[in-house]
């Protein structure tokens, strides 16, 4: 079974920036795409960045294009978010999970894991 630990959040300033990490155990990350969503309080979860299972495609939600990098190290089985120019909006809980895509939707498949809280301060 898959299993997925997020790290890496934490508490930045509106501008900064920030490295999360998804560590997969039980499976090889790139045998999926993975890929990273958030939810804020009150909110719907937000699909935000995937990785195509071989690495060399990359999508990102509209509003993060240009600022926010997915990644990951095979070595490692860990899949990152480089985030940049952080805006207040864009705090909340940031989850990984191996993702499919219905249409031009990205979905989670499977559990994952508890995430990792961002809170970026104005």
């Amino acid at each position: 079974q898959v299993q997925l630990v997020e790290s890496g959040g934490g508490l930045v300033q509106a501008g900064g920036s920030l490295r999360l990490s998804c560590a997969v155990s039980g499976g090889t990350f790139s045998n999926y795409a993975m890929g990273w969503f958030r939810q804020a309080p009150g909110k719907e979860r937000e699909f935000v960045a995937v990785l195509s299972s071989n690495g060399r495609t990359t999508y990102y939600a509209d509003s993060v294009k240009g600022r926010f990098a997915i990644s990951g190290d095979n070595a490692k089985n860990t899949v990152y978010l480089t985030m940049n120019s952080l805006k207040s909006e864009e705090s909340g809980v940031y989850h990984c999970a191996r993702v499919f895509r219905d249409g031009s939707n990205w979905y989670p498949l499977g559990s994952w894991g508890r995430g990792t809280q961002v809170t970026v301060s104005s």
